[in-house]
């Protein structure tokens, strides 16, 4: 039983890595951020906006990038949304970029550390959804992978207010 998992987590980890990497070229670095300035930027957004957490090492961020593409294309300019790499490095955020959302309108900063997403009431974990009405009034915190109707429902409901 213990080889079989091990064999099962070494295809999932391969799986995940893929046998190519994307050109990352194209994509220019992520701008650093503080849990202030991405506050601000939340405040004086126009829209409502959801803010994703993720990171390239993070395989359900790569089961929900997608999705979150396809939501943030079909949004038009109705919704902002962000994603905020966390605990990653330049290159392997890059490369989620050109690989997941080469086309997307998603504003993309770096978080190093990993702190801002538990400055904004979150956890470490990843990926995390937050989803924001105008005015930076804080909706709804989804924790862990977040599925088409989830999204969705939250989109509808920052969109009402």
């Amino acid at each position: 039983m213990r080889r079989t998992l091990s064999i099962l987590f070494i295809v999932l980890v391969m799986a995940g890595c893929g046998g190519e990497t994307a050109d990352i070229s194209a994509v220019p670095e992520l701008p650093e951020t503080t849990t202030e300035e991405l506050s601000a930027i939340i405040a004086r957004s126009p829209t409502p906006v959801v803010l994703n957490v993720w990171a390239s090492w993070c395989i359900p961020c790569r089961s929900e990038a997608p999705l979150l593409e396809r939501a943030a294309q079909s949004a038009g300019g109705d919704v902002t949304f962000i994603g905020l790499n966390v605990q990653d490095d330049q290159e392997g955020a890059r490369g989620f970029i050109a690989e997941f959302f080469p086309d997307a309108q998603i504003d993309h900063y770096i978080d190093v550390r990993g702190n801002i997403p538990v400055d904004l009431g979150g956890g470490r974990g990843v990926p995390l959804t937050f989803f924001y009405a105008p005015g930076a009034e804080l909706v709804e915190l989804h924790s862990g992978v977040i599925d088409e109707r989830t999204l969705a429902l939250q989109i509808d409901e920052i969109l009402s207010r």
